[in-house]
């Protein structure tokens, strides 16, 4: 640290006194910082050994007034913000980017936006380029936000298949189609022949695929489809009650219930309780995500589980891979069957 003339107050390094220890001109630290080109091996190393010996600091405020980047990244959902503290899916997705980002020195900006106004004041702060990028959870059907930064030229990666977009928006999703049917296969393996399902919202890709998925297995067991076993939720608690409410009303004979999120399998779990129905012994349950609901439900869930960890690295990597030049990409990651109490 070097002492300023101002009564022995130290002062932050400056990219003056790095270009100063390394040996070389002020130019050559500025392309180092900047991406290292055109710099040699020994001049690069002298400059990074420089950097950690003054430990000098990027002012990413300078920075960003030549390179035209902010060196941060965004992280919206397009949800209502009640959803981003209920649903503790989020909450790990955000932990995996952020820790994801920190290895490249980029901080994330969250950003909830619920209502239209909402995305539209985001939509325009995005645009008016405050990020470099943005990694985009919960997009639902007809929400304009992809599509509008997407228009833009704005870098953006989904969190699952943006629904109407296909391979004009990178994303990274857990195969949930595969998922369901591994599920369902394993209801129908314990003996069980009336399995309902609570579906994800079917304006998101989750729901289609994983609904996709439950008919699959069906008609390749033999079982008849039945309208009766399929009920609707949006991925909450409360409506994966309500969804089993329904479900017992119109199909009290179902033996099983494959169930879109943990989340939604513990307000399932509620609901049977409340109707005097054991689980497992009268009716299996299986969600989907392997989250904290998981093994906060009684009993356990038997779920699917998504790698979280895998898909939030995968974001990052394909974000800042855009955010360099490259094209957009597409990661499908296999999902595992978690057998515990209540299938």
């Amino acid at each position: 640290m070097t002492m300023s003339n101002t009564g022995g107050r130290r002062r932050p390094p400056t990219i003056h006194d790095v270009a100063r220890e390394a040996g070389v001109s002020r130019g050559t630290v500025s392309r180092v910082l900047n991406g290292g080109h055109y710099v040699s091996p020994a001049a690069q190393e002298a400059v990074n050994a420089a950097i950690r010996k003054t430990g000098y600091v990027v002012n990413r405020h300078a920075r960003s007034l030549i390179t035209g980047r902010s060196d941060s990244v965004g992280f919206l959902l397009t949800e209502p913000q009640e959803r981003f503290f209920e649903d503790p899916n989020f909450n790990v997705l955000l932990r995996g980017c952020t820790q994801a980002l920190a290895a490249h020195d980029v901080p994330l900006l969250l950003m909830l936006a619920g209502t239209k106004d909402e995305r539209r004041r985001i939509a325009r702060y995005i645009t008016a380029g405050h990020v470099d990028g943005v990694l985009l959870v919960s997009s639902r059907s007809g929400d304009p936000v992809a599509e509008e930064l997407r228009a833009a030229g704005v870098p953006l990666v989904a969190c699952g298949k943006p629904i109407g977009l296909g391979s004009k928006v990178s994303y990274v999703a857990a195969d949930d189609r595969d998922g369901a049917r591994d599920m369902v296969r394993h209801l129908l393996s314990l003996g069980r022949r009336r399995v309902g399902v609570v579906t994800g919202p079917l304006d998101t890709p989750g729901g289609v695929e994983r609904l996709a998925g439950y008919k699959e297995v069906l008609a390749e067991a033999g079982v008849a489809f039945d309208e009766r076993l399929v009920v609707s939720g949006d991925y909450s608690r409360a409506s994966g009650e309500a969804g089993a409410e329904r479900l017992l009303a119109r199909a009290p004979d179902a033996d099983a219930v494959f169930v879109a999120s943990d989340l939604m399998a513990q307000g399932v779990l509620a609901a049977l309780q409340r109707a005097g129905r054991r689980v497992p012994e009268d009716v299996a349950v299986g969600g989907f995500d392997d989250s904290p609901a998981a093994v906060a439900a009684s009993p356990e869930l038997t779920t699917i589980r998504q790698p979280w960890d895998r898909i939030s690295a995968e974001m990052v990597r394909v974000l800042l891979a855009q955010i360099g030049g490259e094209d957009p990409a597409t990661v499908i990651l296999p999902t595992e069957l978690v057998k515990r109490e209540s299938a």
